[in-house]
């Protein structure tokens, strides 16, 4: 447990940042894992654009590099056709 209070205030930064980049991955997971279940659906522009969009939040957030969300569009892109 932290003692100083400055210590006390990064343990509470480091905390709510954790949640928040938890919350972003959860959300290009789940964004990914849509358009990966069903890639030939008739909605599957509409998932696939959300999903872009999820993981350029994250690599903006800071949660994800840039040629990591560049490589999963690319292989999204192409399982969707």
């Amino acid at each position: 447990m932290p003692i100083t209070k400055s210590a006390k205030q990064a343990l509470k930064v480091s905390l709510k940042r954790r949640a928040m980049n938890d919350r972003n991955k959860k959300a290009v997971k789940e964004s990914v894992k849509a358009v990966e279940k069903n890639p030939k659906a008739t909605d599957s522009k509409q998932t696939l654009s959300k999903a872009f969009s999820a993981l350029d939040k994250a690599v903006k957030r800071g949660v994800m590099k840039k040629n990591t969300a560049s490589r999963k569009k690319s292989q999204l892109a192409k399982k969707v056709g």
